[in-house]
């Protein structure tokens, strides 16, 4: 079984900002599916079980605030028996060109928050994670306000084109394993 986070805020306020990229990620894969997230009872999360070619995997978008994932994180892989090699995190990066997407096996949370909660929940960084560029942020813009602000229009044309590529991804990570998907992503 192979556990696939979306981080993001959970609420409509968030919904569609930068930083819940990694939810909308998630959300993409579903509706290609047709299947619908329900809420999680003893977790503050979201959930789908879905398989691919028989593989189980469960979508999770984490409802608490992306900073404190982490915890949520832990919990999901303790009850699910998860062991690291099993975890994907999508998330969105400002390090990276807007629409770039990068693969990695593992490697620090870099200037990400959510990621920091993670590393330090699951005590380790040696997780897949695919990243989802969103450009860097203005000069003229806080952190917070770039993150927490919204796609413009000329920029959510381009996300519907990497949201398939995303989703692919995604799903190549779990049928083809992270090395063969870095290579035929990471270009």
């Amino acid at each position: 079984m192979k556990l696939i986070i979306g981080l993001g805020n959970p609420g409509i306020k968030f919904s569609d900002t930068r930083h819940n990229i990694g939810f909308k990620v998630l959300d993409y894969l579903a509706q290609k599916k047709d299947i619908r997230f329900r809420k999680m009872f003893f977790n503050s999360a979201r959930i789908v079980n879905y398989k691919i070619n028989n593989l189980s995997v469960k979508l999770i978008k984490p409802q608490s605030f992306m900073n404190n994932s982490g915890d949520v994180i832990s919990k999901l892989m303790k009850r699910y028996r998860i062991n690291i090699d099993d975890l994907l995190i999508v998330y969105d990066d400002v390090d990276l060109p807007f629409g770039k997407l990068r693969i990695r096996k593992k490697g620090s949370a870099g200037t990400h928050n959510g990621m920091k909660s993670i590393i330090n929940s699951v005590k380790s960084e040696n997780f897949s994670r695919l990243r989802f560029g969103i450009g860097p942020k203005p000069n003229n813009m806080s952190m917070n306000e770039y993150v927490l602000g919204r796609f413009d229009l000329k920029e959510d044309l381009v996300i519907k084109n990497v949201l398939e590529n995303a989703a692919d991804a995604v799903e190549s990570i779990v049928l083809n394993g992270i090395d063969a998907t870095m290579n035929r992503f990471n270009i």
